[in-house]
C-alpha cells in the first residue's frame, strides 16, 4: 500500500439527535488509494450512507478528520466545500435525479455550466462523455424518453463530465433489473480502469460487491471487515 492515499479518514464520528443520541459512525478509520474500486456494504442503519455523505462533503462529522488528496475537508468553508464537490467529486444515485425538462445532453452539461465553462465547450465535452457511455444516439432524448438503464447512463456521464478524482455511487444499480444492473456495473468498472478514478459504491447487492476490488463492511457505525476480493 502506498503512503499517500486519495482519502484518509481518522476517528470519524457522527452523532444525530439532541435528546436521544444515535451514533451513526463510531470512530471509523479508513484509507483509500487512488484508482480503487470498492464497495461499502452493511445492513440498514449500519452507517453506509452517513459515511458516503461525509466523504462526499454533503454533511459534517461530529468528530474526526477526512483528508481528500491531503486536504482536510472538515476544515473547509461552505464555499470551498461547494467548489470541491463540483471539481473533485462525481455523484451517482439510485434514482438518477435528472432534470425532466432537459434532454440528456443538457443534463450532462449542467455541472460544467455551474463551474463556469462556456456553453459551446460544455456541449462538446458532454457530447464526448455521452458517446463514451454508449448514448451518442440519445443525446436529444429527455428522461421520460429513455429506459431506466439509459437514464442511469446519463447520470453516470453527468458524474464524470468534470473529470472528478472520486466517483461516489449510492446504490447506483438499486433501481434496475439484474440485466441492466450488470450492464451498469460493467460500465463503471470499464471507466474505473480507463480513467484511474477512485470509485466508492454503497450497495445492498452482495453480487455486485463481490465484483469490486475491496469490500468495507459496516455494522453499528463501525468497520467490521475490510477485505480485498481475490485474497
Amino acid at each position: 500500500m502506498s503512503e499517500k492515499y486519495m482519502i484518509q479518514i481518522k476517528n470519524l464520528t457522527k452523532i444525530f439527535g439532541d435528546g436521544v443520541e444515535i451514533k451513526a459512525l463510531d470512530g471509523v478509520d479508513l484509507n483509500i488509494e487512488q484508482g480503487e474500486f470498492l464497495a461499502i456494504v452493511g445492513p440498514s442503519g449500519s452507517g453506509k450512507s452517513t459515511l458516503l455523505n461525509q466523504i462526499g462533503i454533503l454533511d459534517s462529522p461530529t468528530d474526526g478528520t477526512i483528508l481528500l488528496d491531503g486536504v482536510d475537508i472538515t476544515e473547509m468553508s461552505d464555499k470551498q466545500r461547494s467548489i470541491t464537490r463540483n471539481k473533485q467529486l462525481g455523484f451517482i444515485f439510485q434514482y438518477h435525479h435528472l432534470l425532466p425538462d432537459f434532454n440528456a445532453l443538457e443534463n450532462v452539461m449542467m455541472p460544467l455550466l455551474i463551474s463556469g465553462v462556456k456553453r459551446s465547450e460544455a456541449r462538446k465535452t458532454a457530447s464526448k462523455v455521452l458517446e463514451e457511455v454508449g448514448l451518442g444516439d440519445r443525446m436529444k432524448h429527455r428522461p421520460n424518453q429513455l429506459s431506466g438503464g439509459q437514464n442511469q447512463r446519463v447520470a453516470i456521464a453527468r458524474a464524470l463530465v468534470n473529470k472528478p478524482s472520486i466517483v461516489i455511487g449510492d446504490e447506483p444499480t438499486g433501481n434496475l433489473d439484474s440485466k441492466s444492473s450488470d450492464t451498469i456495473y460493467e460500465l463503471l468498472r470499464k471507466l474505473n480502469r480507463e480513467h484511474k478514478q477512485t470509485f466508492i459504491l454503497v450497495t445492498h447487492d452482495e453480487r455486485m460487491a463481490a465484483k469490486t476490488d475491496r469490500i468495507i463492511r459496516l455494522v453499528d457505525g463501525k468497520i467490521s471487515e475490510d477485505s480485498h476480493n481475490g485474497d
